[in-house]
């Protein structure tokens, strides 16, 4: 049995797709089957379920996901503690953050944190919100910085995690100032639409959307099928990166929902405008997430600082 292993049969479970966990494994998809069967082989069973439209867990394989996961993340504290104690190992804070959050936010926000105490090092890992809660549940960083919805279910267990609540921000759904002027024009005011923003549910104005690993993604889905009124529509692009999106509605390619924390800037100087009125902001939370289970002592001193700071 090797780690690896165990990290490969996570990721399968979470994207049932060998291509997509493949890429998620920085591997290629040949070599990350073959570490499947072996594992398979080792364990004496089949956990998987391949079928052309994906790949599903077997009995077994539910089975097995659970402690997989607690394993897996036993095995990496275990090598962090005994790299302590043999003094090889820094004293690095690990963070995993979505891009949304690491361009402006992080940084500020570690700041603000530090004064007074310095932290000794730190390291952020820049994913997908699907890769940075891998990241978490396989142990791999201390501390998960993520958008949350009160509405929409975290994917993280709360039995086994817990989060604080740091800061505030909102989805804003933006657009090019040029392609609003364009859609803009020729709207018939008497018809009684606000001829400050386009209509909800026209199908000309292009859908930018975050893709299913994105956990901004989550929340506008969640956002639009509570409302009738947003037409569905097949999105003219999609990503999981905000900045992406935003660098889009930029070119005047569409309308995205962003987080003002990423795209405050470029509002205030109306390279992006509101497509739509404000009723359909999304207000969203900045959370710091953590597992429930012991953590060094100087990751246990940095979550105290943050308790304590209010």
């Amino acid at each position: 049995m090797e780690l690896v292993w165990l990290e490969d049969f996570i990721a399968l479970a979470e994207h049932g797709s060998f291509v997509r966990a493949a890429e998620a494994r920085h591997i290629t998809q040949p070599a990350f089957s073959r570490r499947i069967r072996a594992l398979e082989t080792w364990m004496g069973v089949t956990l998987f379920v391949r079928t052309p439209q994906g790949t599903s867990l077997t009995e077994a394989g539910r089975a097995m996901q659970g402690g997989a996961l607690e394993s897996a993340t036993r095995l990496h504290r275990l090598r962090e503690e005994v790299r302590e104690v043999a003094g090889k190992a820094a004293r690095t804070l690990q963070f995993a953050a979505t891009h949304s959050l690491s361009f402006t936010f992080f940084p500020r926000w570690i700041r603000q944190v530090e004064k007074g105490a310095p932290i000794e090092a730190l390291q952020l890992h820049t994913e997908s919100m699907a890769e940075c809660e891998q990241r978490l549940t396989q142990g791999r960083v201390h501390f998960l910085l993520s958008h949350r919805h009160p509405e929409v279910p975290t994917r993280l267990d709360p039995g086994r995690f817990e989060s604080r609540k740091i800061a505030k921000d909102t989805l804003v759904p933006l657009i090019g100032a040029e392609l609003s002027r364009k859609l803009g024009e020729g709207k018939d005011a008497a018809a009684g639409l606000d001829p400050e923003f386009l209509p909800a549910d026209d199908p000309a104005v292009p859908y930018l959307a975050y893709t299913d690993a994105s956990g901004l993604g989550r929340i506008v889905s969640h956002r639009l099928r509570s409302n009738a009124e947003f037409a569905p529509r097949a999105p003219l692009f999609s990503s999981h990166l905000a900045a992406v999106l935003m660098s889009m509605a930029l070119e005047n390619k569409g309308m995205a929902w962003l987080p003002l924390i990423l795209a405050e800037s470029e509002w205030r100087e109306e390279q992006l405008v509101r497509a739509l009125g404000p009723a359909w902001d999304i207000p969203v939370e900045i959370h710091v997430t953590r597992a429930r289970t012991t953590l060094p002592a100087f990751a246990e001193a940095f979550w105290e600082r943050l308790t304590t700071r209010d």
